[in-house]
């Protein structure tokens, strides 16, 4: 065949050519010879000579589909109002198919057409074009559009819209018969309703326009009114329990409906208004369930509850406020009241216990929905801060910092390393909810203290693992001290006593015991230097105690050494018994026992004057060991500064090695005072600091905003009133750091 334009009769090629188009728009048997005649066909009509045919090709082939299609449509309203969405579809199917094909075969003229109408986008931005947005959209009826394009273009306005009603009115009714329960031919709905969307798929401005006027609108209207209807029938019918259940159902079975009938599109809006119709038209009665349902924690309920409300606005407020309630109540329940002598084990695990359970419940019911979480941590953090009167501080920290001190002990018997690690991982979810940290801290510094003094730790392993663990949760500056009495010990007794052990080997001195020592940094421990008794140092320990202070003073010049009797141990042998006994004590219980070496019997003063300890800490020291029955009393079991004291030559233990535990090593009542006091004092300084580094970096700032910057710096570490917060502020006006500015009386200056 030969490209080049010639003289063409088109009269005659049309005639050939119609037979052609006839077969394809069909969907008939058209031979490939035949096929492919038509192309060139096409192609010699497009650049006939000396006149192009393609536009009076484009006319008859348009007047061709015209007329087509309106055979069809008469066709589809002969056929009887209940067969005409079959026919409709078959005639659908089949139109749609040959109209594909036929814009293959006009491919040519379609390029033709497409070079002859298309214009730049310099056209369109700068205006030289002058056409109408419907000559790029194909709305407009006297627009070019390709073939396949004219074709649906035809069917739209020839088909679909002269029988919009009569379709809309029978896609509607056989919806609801499916909606009833009764059979239906789900090809044929889905492929009428679908027409409507591929019936303008070419366009590039809302293609789904004509599905969703004539169809969508409609039928989320009517659906919205089937429901509403439905939801009020099953609330006069059953309860709140199987309301939920039946619209559950509801909702899955027209979502169903939605993929079996409905373009994408159309999903979440059916979805959407049949929740506003069965759900949000309903909250109140809802609601008004929820209480029962979260304080009988019925499941099923409150997990078809929690998928009814999620998708609702504000709808699951309610709920969680009853699931926070509800919580707390547990809470208190289980810390209130707590009697025996591990209460700090019980206060914990009861705590630890609650909050499983309901981080297990929010998981399987709530699908461990964030906001439900939330509303956990808010109830924990009231449980575990819960005071009964705002007079009495906290206890929470006081009783965590006794657990975890329990578990780090050697006393933790029948627990293996991988189970007190569970506990102590499972101690850092409460701590996590305390706002008095600052106290847990100080509570527990002193607790670790005892326990690397006296040796008393379980594992070392376990004891940096907790610091990490109180790091990992709050930073390193408030593990800081934490860290550095860990490494004390570790230097004192590895490096520091194997150095000390060389000198002495060095100077071929012999100190008569074994000797330990432990070099602590003031600023790190918990141990006041203030206020210590006067004590003489028993005979027998003064060398070591010379010979070490001589190392310590050569090896590291500039330190000072205090020696903290209080929490010195050692071991004596009690050699005057039937079988001997070795007992450890602390040093003033040493140095009144090693004062019975010459005499069975000393006085009072006798002791006082050999020891140099004050009476009434001399008082308390011997009293202790009249209790253990180790010494007696001649007189009364009370000791004072009359009493002539010997020693029990009957004494009798079942075990030949014991500890006296000594008043430093117990908590007393005084001791947990101090405490609170200390920390009280700490607090005003910290606050301080934050007041003076916030006003330094302002220069000028608000009362309300400095009170906040305050609340929000300290937070990590304790909740500070606003009262604490205002005298600190005063104080700082009063030492000339802060003042408050000339213009107002609620803004305060930074004085540099």
């Amino acid at each position: 065949m030969s490209l080049k334009p010639r003289r063409v009769d088109f009269k005659e090629t049309w005639t050939n050519l119609l037979g052609t188009v006839e077969g394809v728009i069909t969907c008939g048997q058209v031979k490939r010879a035949t096929w492919n005649d038509r192309f060139s066909d096409v192609y010699a009509l497009c650049v006939a000579f000396p006149e192009p045919l393609g536009d009076q090709l484009y006319n008859e082939t348009k007047s061709f589909l015209e007329d087509h299609v309106s055979k069809l449509h008469m066709d589809v309203c002969e056929s009887g109002e209940e067969n005409v969405l079959a026919i409709y579809h078959r005639h659908w199917r089949e139109y749609s198919k040959g109209s594909n094909y036929l814009n293959l075969l006009f491919g040519y003229l379609n390029t033709r057409l497409y070079k002859k109408t298309k214009k730049s986008d310099a056209d369109r931005i700068y205006g030289t074009f002058t056409g109408s947005s419907e000559e790029f959209t194909g709305s407009s009826e006297d627009n070019v559009l390709e073939i396949g394009k004219l074709g649906l273009d035809i069917w739209k306005r020839l088909m679909i819209t002269p029988l919009k009603d009569v379709l809309l009115k029978l896609l509607l009714k056989e919806i609801k018969k499916d909606r009833l329960g009764d059979s239906i031919n789900q090809g044929v709905i889905q492929g009428v309703i679908l027409s409507l969307v591929n019936v303008e798929q070419y366009k590039k401005k809302r293609p789904l326009q004509l599905y969703e006027e004539l169809f969508e609108e409609v039928f989320l209207d009517e659906t919205g009114s089937y429901y509403k209807q439905e939801a009020n029938k099953l609330l006069d019918e059953f309860s709140c329990s199987e309301y939920m259940e039946k619209v559950s159902q509801r909702l899955d079975d027209e979502n169903l409906r939605s993929r079996k009938f409905l373009h994408g599109s159309s999903y979440s809006k059916v979805t959407h208004k049949c929740q506003e119709v069965m759900v949000a038209a309903h909250l109140s009665f809802l609601h008004s369930e929820c209480k029962i349902m979260v304080q009988k924690e019925i499941r099923h309920d409150l997990k078809n509850m929690y998928n009814l409300l999620h998708p609702i606005a504000g709808g699951l407020e309610v709920l969680i406020d009853h699931q926070q309630k509800h919580t707390k109540h547990l809470g208190l329940d289980a810390v209130s009241n707590l009697k025996g002598d591990n209460i700090p084990q019980q206060f914990v695990e009861n705590i630890l216990e609650i909050y499983t359970q309901q981080r297990e419940l929010i998981q399987s019911v709530y699908s461990g929905d964030l906001k439900f979480i939330g509303a956990l941590d808010r109830a924990c953090t009231t449980v575990v801060n819960h005071r009964p009167s705002q007079r009495v501080p906290c206890k929470s920290p006081e009783l965590l910092a006794k657990y975890c001190d329990t578990l780090l002990k050697k006393s933790s018997k029948g627990m293996s390393e991988n189970e007190v690690d569970d506990k102590l991982t499972n101690s850092v979810t409460v701590f996590k909810y305390l706002d008095d940290k600052d106290i847990f801290q100080r509570f527990y510094a002193r607790m670790l203290a005892r326990r690397l003094i006296y040796a008393q730790s379980m594992s070392m392993d376990a004891e940096e693992a907790m610091i990490n663990k109180l790091k990992q949760a709050c930073g390193y500056e408030f593990t800081n001290k934490l860290h550095r009495m860990f490494t004390d010990i570790s230097i004192s007794r590895s490096d520091l006593q194997n150095k000390f052990s060389a000198f002495i080997k060095d100077e071929a001195i012999d100190l008569g015991i074994s000797f330990s020592i432990l070099v602590l940094q003031a600023g790190a421990w918990p141990i006041g230097q203030s206020n210590l008794p006067t004590f003489s140092m028993p005979q027998e320990l003064e060398k070591s105690v010379n010979m070490f202070e001589s190392f310590y003073n050569k090896s590291f010049s500039g330190r000072k050494l205090t020696w903290m009797h209080t929490f010195c141990s050692g071991e004596l042998k009690l050699n005057y018994l039937k079988e001997p006994y070795f007992v450890t004590v602390g040093t003033f219980h040493m140095a009144i026992l090693l004062t019975f070496n010459n005499s069975i019997t000393c006085t009072f003063a006798d002791i006082m004057e050999s020891t140099r300890l004050p009476e009434p800490e001399l008082v308390k020291q011997i009293q202790t060991l009249v209790d253990t029955k180790i010494i007696v009393t001649q007189d009364s079991s009370i000791v004072d500064e009359k009493s002539a004291l010997m020693l029990n030559m009957g004494y009798i233990n079942k075990r030949t090695k014991f500890k006296i535990t000594t008043t430093v090593q117990k908590d007393t009542t005084q001791d947990v005072e101090h405490t609170h006091t200390a920390i009280d004092e700490d607090r005003k300084l910290y606050i301080q600091a934050v007041v003076v580094r916030t006003m330094k970096a302002r220069k000028i700032l608000k009362h309300n905003l400095l009170i906040q910057e305050v609340k929000s710096q300290s937070k990590s570490r304790f909740s500070p009133s606003i009262s604490m917060i205002k005298k600190c502020i005063q104080s700082l006006i009063d030492k000339q750091y802060l003042e408050r500015t000339p213009k107002s009386t609620d803004e305060y200056s930074y004085i540099a």
